[in-house]
């Protein structure tokens, strides 16, 4: 059987709002996105299995508040919502960054109250989504935001930049889909991270970016700028 975890990232302040938590990086994605520096979680197969990780969370108690499952995109995984609910039998928070193509499974997991949060990555408008995403999922992003927001759930919407793929003219015109959709929370912006290695094989922005140009009517909020 094929492990479903590539590795864990055991302590994060900075990835679940308000809590002490770890990382659970799940192997695969559905995407292609031209900035992804995770090239070995995205095309790799997983390391460490469900047991491996049951046994990691027993030793994160008392110790840790929150785990987070990401990626890749982690509810493609057969595992996610089995160890979904050993993260909750063991008292701690979840939260989830998707991508939002697998709308099923994140309907699955909220109706069994296993998700407490979700970070939601709107990767780029309709018209550059391919480019950008090397998919054509757009509309089941879009499902799944409108879902989201009809149940009213605590999730944020962020889109990490290059600006050689969007300018402030795409985010602005983001920023409005989402209004228009019901979204009035922040909307935050994380800058591409040059690691060296990404799947465009992407180096510094040759395009400048300027944040007084993004006309938005929800509020922004800058990540690692």
């Amino acid at each position: 059987m094929q492990h479903p975890i590539f590795s864990i990232t055991p302590f994060t302040t900075l990835d679940y709002p308000g809590r002490v938590a770890a990382i659970v990086w799940f192997a695969g994605c559905n995407m292609r996105c031209a900035y992804c520096y995770n090239i070995d979680v995205v095309l790799s197969r997983g390391k460490l299995s469900a047991e491996e990780f049951c046994e990691f969370l027993d030793r994160r108690i008392g110790k840790l508040s929150g785990i987070v499952f990401s990626g890749g995109e982690c509810t493609l995984s057969q595992s996610f919502l089995p160890l979904a609910r050993e993260v909750k039998k063991r008292g701690f928070a979840l939260k989830v960054d998707t991508n939002g193509s697998n709308l099923p499974v994140l309907k699955e997991a909220i109706s069994q109250n296993l998700i407490d949060y979700i970070a939601l990555d709107f990767k780029a408008p309709k018209e550059k989504f391919q480019s950008v995403t090397g998919s054509s999922l757009y509309e089941k992003f879009m499902a799944t935001l409108e879902f989201l927001l009809s149940i009213n759930f605590s999730f944020e919407v962020r889109t990490t930049l290059h600006f050689d793929l969007l300018n402030e003219k795409d985010i602005s015109q983001m920023a409005q889909i989402l209004y228009q959709k019901g979204y009035k929370k922040e909307y935050f912006l994380q800058k591409f991270l040059d690691t060296g290695e990404n799947f465009a094989n992407l180096k510094e922005p040759k395009n400048s970016f300027d944040i007084a140009l993004i006309d938005s009517p929800i509020p922004i909020k800058l990540r690692n700028f």
